[in-house]
């Protein structure tokens, strides 16, 4: 006499067997900078706490991929931010932290408040207060060749420039650097950078700034699924 395994028994053994699609993967180029060394020593990094550090750009090139439902690749998103203290800093609260978001001006008003609940999903609560939103071009470009390495440019209209360059010998000052901050928001690789150039002169801070020169910047990129 034969045997039939149950309809059901077979519909759940499929169900398993087949692998649940994996959400889409958003991925792109990030730059961070900060009013405070980012690769420094303990002594330097001390020195700054407290006086330094509580202002910082962040911004993301996406080069593929979608969030809620908007294609978003080619597009650019950058964020300046004034916390209420050095960010970082384990003894000190940088929050409420007031953020202005500038928003790549090719993208659709659909692709616009994408790129905004992006930056604030990568960013947290870094983003939770956003004071304005300007709207104007941007031009974001990480170099990836070897000989370029660290190289970055940012430029978000009249707003926001960012230019980086690698971390050399002549950066060593106190002989004990390391990466003593951590990047602000999730990347798949990044590595910190001599921030030449780190200007915001806009509205909403109620501050602006322009540093040269100090080893305050992260270049990198992130992968983060898609929603």
């Amino acid at each position: 006499m034969r045997k039939w395994v149950p309809i059901v028994l077979l519909l759940s053994a499929f169900a398993f067997a087949v692998e649940k699609p994996k959400p889409p993967t958003i991925t792109g180029d990030y730059q961070e900078t900060r009013s405070a060394d980012v690769y420094t020593g303990q002594c330097f990094a001390n020195g700054e706490m407290g006086t330094a550090g509580d202002q910082a750009l962040l911004a993301w090139r996406i080069a593929r991929g979608a969030w809620l439902g908007q294609d978003l690749a080619g597009l650019s998103v950058v964020a300046a931010v004034k916390a209420s203290a050095t960010l970082g800093d384990p003894y000190a609260d940088p929050y409420p932290a007031r953020a202005v978001i500038i928003i790549d001006q090719r993208a659709s008003a659909e692709q616009r408040a994408a790129l905004i609940e992006f930056a604030r999903h990568m960013a947290g609560p870094l983003l939770a207060r956003i004071e304005r939103v300007i709207v104007a071009p941007i031009d974001m470009q990480v170099l990836h060749q070897a000989e370029q390495h660290g190289r970055a440019t940012l430029r978000a209209g009249t707003f926001a420039a960012i230019e980086t360059r690698a971390i050399g010998a002549k950066d060593h000052l106190c002989g004990n650097e390391e990466t003593f901050y951590p990047p602000l928001t999730p990347t798949s690789h990044s590595m910190p950078a001599v921030a030449t150039t780190d200007r915001y002169e806009g509205p909403g801070l109620g501050v602006s700034w322009t540093l040269h020169d100090k080893r305050s910047a992260f270049v990198g990129s992130f992968a983060e699924a898609g929603q």
